[in-house]
């Protein structure tokens, strides 16, 4: 049975308590007076027993008449008084039941000379209920938050694998690019050749058409699979956002423009790594930059490169932004993409705090064995 379930049945078995003893309430007050059912202390106790139902007036009215109730008409009324200090206890209004408890054992006294082991008694009631209502709402408080805690948690993961699902899209996006533009240029090449083939042996010519209609198909093969993968929407948006191997110090030039301070230094050549790894370059400097951006404006920010072999290395370091800003909360779902991006080529990627209250991303993306840089098998 959950917690909800449970609360339910606590609501309902609290609706007939307080029927119960307002009925009691009423029935004593209309046989132990001349006046029945028409006097004022049975409206008293019917007053108490709706304000303790409905719960719509002012938290306050409940405890109060409760309070002059029982102070008036004696025990009776000390049911729906008790009823009422557990429902302050629970709502964390330990002092004001305490305070209403108080206010009936003096009226006691004064009115009726209440005896010593009376106001022991009814002390003690009064600390056990409150003392009780009191452990009830912590319950009650502990099981709403970790409800909370765990709504959190499942929209978190919801949201990372959101973000893991984009940068997957995001990289056959880039794919389909890169891809397509190959097959395109292999099929130009064979398309150009099989136009000579009247100076070819007809096996070479065989061959030929068979190559170029092969890179066609798998052309059209390829926008069907990744176009059916993305939807019309998806495409659109990747179409915008993917950058077409575009340099890394296009980026960094964006970024002096925008007033960023950026110190970049790169080794190896960009052809020396595969396009995916200078595709995963480019994504991690524009979201290191951004983020340093966001979160350290007017911060040196260092950017490190190095192409390899045998490894691929980007390393972003921003010191603490030197202007007092707001501060921006990050919902850090742009590093769960990466991560994603770079644990999908076999790598590994760190971010965190650096020294003296820097920050630090670097990625080390390990470059494929026995394959080319082209993706060729040697």
């Amino acid at each position: 049975m959950g917690w909800r379930e449970h609360s339910s049945w606590v609501a309902y078995g609290r609706y007939g308590l307080v029927v119960l003893v307002t009925f009691g309430a009423v029935q004593y007050r209309a046989v132990s007076t001349d006046g029945g059912y028409l006097t004022p202390g049975t409206a008293a106790a019917v007053l108490c027993g709706l304000f303790l139902l409905v719960r719509r007036p002012h938290w306050l009215l409940a405890p109060l008449l409760a309070t002059a109730a029982t102070g008036l008409w004696g025990w009776p009324m000390l049911p729906l008084l008790l009823i009422a200090l557990f429902d302050l206890a629970a709502s964390h209004r330990v002092v004001v039941a305490m305070g209403c408890g108080a206010a009936v054992l003096v009226t006691e006294m004064l009115l009726s000379s209440a005896t010593s082991s009376f106001t022991e008694r009814f002390s003690l009631l009064l600390l056990v209920v409150v003392g009780c209502g009191h452990w009830a709402g912590r319950g009650r408080q502990v099981k709403v938050l970790n409800a909370q805690v765990e709504h959190l948690r499942i929209e978190r993961e919801l949201r990372e694998e959101a973000a893991r699902a984009a940068e997957r899209s995001r990289i056959a996006a880039e794919m389909h690019d890169v891809l397509a533009h190959r097959l395109s240029l292999i099929a130009l090449h064979t398309g150009v050749l099989t136009a000579t083939t009247s100076t070819l042996p007809q096996v070479v010519g065989e061959r030929l058409t068979l190559l170029r209609t092969t890179s066609t198909d798998a052309l059209a093969d390829l926008r069907d699979i990744l176009g059916a993968l993305h939807g019309p929407r998806d495409a659109t948006a990747d179409a915008a956002s993917a950058p077409v191997l575009r340099d890394v110090h296009e980026l960094v030039d964006e970024a002096r423009t925008a007033g960023q301070q950026v110190e970049m230094t790169v080794d190896g050549q960009p052809g020396e790594a595969p396009t995916v790894h200078r595709l995963a370059v480019h994504r991690l400097v524009q979201e290191a930059l951004t983020n340093a951006r966001k979160h350290a404006e007017g911060a040196q920010v260092t950017v490190r490169i190095d192409y390899g072999p045998p490894v691929s290395v980007v390393e972003v370091t921003n010191g603490p932004g030197s202007t007092a800003t707001e501060t921006t909360v990050s919902s850090g779902f742009g590093l769960v993409g990466l991560r994603e991006r770079v644990t999908t080529l076999g790598g590994r990627l760190h971010a965190g705090p650096h020294d003296a209250g820097s920050w630090r991303l670097a990625a080390r993306i390990p470059h494929p064995t026995d394959v080319e840089q082209n993706g060729i098998r040697t």
